[in-house]
């Protein structure tokens, strides 16, 4: 990623201790292994104390004190959290809520994304970020405000959502068609009657929920743009991120990470879930596919977090397992939020890589283990990519259009079924990427559609191309219902999706209780249901049993195409899907693995992880070394209590 080095840190918040601990800040980080930290995310209050002044002295000595000390800087532009000055002489650059609530200053992320007042402030404090430190040596990126996440219902924003909405649709005759205002007496004359979708007597409509928020992502993204052009015109060499969440509705990460040089993500297993490896797993693929290739874990937990009903630690080994599955998807950097844990604020309770227990405690033994480890793989594993055979489909825009009120079941939570689609795949080995609907598909032998309920014409076409080419397809239910103005297609699925399926009509869908199951023939079906006629020449692999829907297809083919109307349980899901990808001739990177032991391949190695608590043996072919350990393979290894090896053939 920067000079092959895997990097190794984590946001770093000096303002927050005396000047005399700074010292002490290096002589640790040097010895845990740190080469990068992360400054200045959330000193825009200590920077311009007032408007228009400036207090860089503080950050020029730090810059300076990393540069000497061979730490590299990721220099954060400090505009997710603005001073209580601007609010106060600035009401207007606050956001509103859904009731119109002013969201005030006091804790963090408390501007309204289309306030011009707010922008004009935070490409000011860019600029003279830009210009004071864009030829110090040891600055290595540009980190772009922070967890872009900020909503607003505001005047600002119904000013920024009507311009928004004229440039998409031009006339209120096209909104009105798009948004379909014939319901319930809602058809706007002008521009200036259309407000954001702020509370309402009833439901709201929907279409116009789906386009505030995409034109939020899209605010979102013009801030991010706007400061992200003034560093590169300052330093066109130095790459720039910003970090994303995983799996939150607020950004099209596919159109974000376009504008980016690294992709970056934070992500935060919760230690107490027995598949926390599996959702570590799933947001490494997801951030390497939006990256397509090496990314960025900007942000992890060395131990608990603070923002759990219980925020339980991490158990002695689980960060160096998370931290290296991380690395085995493809990341070339592994940070943390943060290094020193607060101890003052909201978050003195979050966890960091010197926690309150300080050099003798266990986290940053652990901390400097990991240190030490990457160290040891980064001259062989840093850019190294490994493409995958099976791509995950996945869309925010239908997410946003699936979260509607008044939709047939308010238990069909998007992320948990793409996540129950992707332990399938994990739990049997795969590899997979995710993929956007409208893109490129050619390279993958299978590709699985979980759950999209909205799906553009584009998006349609580009799955039909794909079968027709020779790919084969795997749909999970209600997809394919709406289009992207969130109007039901005829039929209740696109006609050419029946045709592809083998679906000669969907009479109802037949979605099921929080708990409840249908008896299929083989396993028993969750979540959701539907009453289905196949083609003449369909293939019915499995019928329903017993109920309703008794006798009718449960799971059907047609030639390479293939929809399951319903979610099985796990293990059912995971056989169905280990039958297409072996169809396909895609195969792990090796079989017979012990039960929680995952194989990742990255470049020419493979890295083997024991998501158990238990030791176990790993039958392993061949002669090989462990890049961790120093240790010659022959046969067998045994991995501890999560323990990891990553072998070189």
């Amino acid at each position: 990623m920067i000079n092959e080095r895997l990097l190794f840190g984590g946001d770093y918040n000096p303002e927050q201790w005396p000047e005399e601990v700074w010292s002490d800040d290096v002589r640790l980080m040097k010895q845990a292994g740190v080469n990068s930290v992360t400054l200045g995310v959330f000193s825009w209050a200590k920077l311009e104390p007032r408007p228009g002044a400036r207090e860089f002295g503080w950050l020029d000595r730090l810059m300076d004190l990393m540069h000497e000390n061979g730490i590299g800087v990721v220099l954060a532009t400090p505009t997710a959290s603005p001073p209580p000055w601007m609010g106060k002489l600035h009401p207007e650059t606050l956001p509103r809520d859904e009731d119109g609530r002013t969201v005030w200053w006091g804790s963090r992320q408390q501007f309204s994304h289309s306030s011009l007042v707010y922008r004009r402030y935070a490409a000011a404090i860019t600029e003279d970020l830009a210009a004071r430190y864009g030829s110090h040596p040891a600055l290595t990126m540009w980190h772009i405000n922070n967890e872009y996440c900020t909503h607003d219902w505001g005047d600002e924003a119904a000013r920024a959502f009507r311009d928004w909405l004229r440039a998409k649709y031009t006339s209120t005759e096209a909104l009105n068609e798009a948004w379909g205002t014939a319901f319930w007496s809602q058809r706007y004359d002008s521009w200036e009657e259309i407000l954001p979708p702020r509370r309402a007597q009833y439901m709201k409509n929907p279409a116009q929920v789906l386009d505030f928020k995409r034109f939020t992502s899209d605010a979102l993204l013009e801030c991010y743009l706007a400061e992200r052009d003034i560093v590169v015109r300052h330093t066109p060499h130095i790459p720039v991120t910003t970090n994303f969440m995983p799996f939150w509705t607020g950004q099209d990460a596919w159109k974000w990470s376009g504008h980016e040089d690294i992709v970056s993500v934070d992500v935060y297993p919760d230690p107490k879930d027995p598949w926390a490896g599996q959702y570590n797993a799933m947001i490494g693929d997801m951030t390497r596919s939006q990256a397509g290739g090496p990314w960025m874990v900007m942000e992890q937990a060395a131990g608990p977090v603070n923002w759990r009903g219980v925020n339980h630690p991490k158990p002695p080994g689980l960060n160096r397992l998370f931290s290296l599955q991380s690395v085995a998807r493809g990341a070339d950097a592994i940070c943390y939020f943060q290094w020193r844990q607060s101890r003052q604020g909201s978050e003195k309770y979050h966890s960091g890589m010197v926690s309150h227990a300080g050099e003798h405690g266990r986290t940053f033994r652990e901390v400097a283990r990991l240190g030490a480890d990457l160290a040891r793989l980064a001259p062989e594993v840093a850019g190294a990519h490994s493409p995958s055979q099976v791509a995950i489909l996945h869309d925010w825009e239908s997410w946003w259009a699936g979260q509607q009120d008044g939709r047939p079941s308010v238990h069909v939570e998007y992320p948990e079924v793409v996540r129950a689609w992707h332990h399938a795949l994990w739990e049997e080995g795969v590899a997979t990427d995710f993929a956007r609907p409208e893109g490129a598909l050619g390279a993958y032998a299978v590709v699985v559609v979980p759950h999209l309920y909205l799906l553009t014409d584009a998006a349609i076409d580009n799955l039909l191309a794909y079968v027709r080419d020779g790919g084969t397809l795997v749909c999970g239910f209600h997809t394919g219902a709406a289009d992207e103005d969130d109007r039901v297609r005829p039929g209740g699925m696109d006609a050419r999706l029946r045709e592809l399926f083998g679906i000669r009509t969907v009479q109802e869908w037949w979605p099921l209780d929080a708990g409840e199951a249908v008896e299929c023939e083989g396993f028993r079906g969750t979540l959701w249901s539907e009453e289905l006629e196949a083609a003449a020449d369909a293939e019915v692999l499995v019928r329903y049993k017993g109920g309703e829907l008794d006798g009718l297809p449960a799971v059907l083919r047609r030639g390479r195409a293939q929809y399951v109307s319903t979610l099985p349980e796990p293990e059912a899901l995971r056989e169905l899907l280990a039958g297409v990808t072996r169809e396909a001739g895609v195969r792990p990177p090796l079989s017979g693995l012990p039960a929680g032991v995952e194989a990742v391949r990255r470049g020419a190695f493979v890295f083997l992880l024991n998501h158990g608590r238990d030791p176990v043996t790993v039958d392993v072919p061949g002669s090989h070394d462990d890049l961790l350990s120093g240790a010659s393979i022959e046969g067998s290894l045994v991995l501890g209590r999560y323990g990891v090896a990553v072998l070189r053939p």
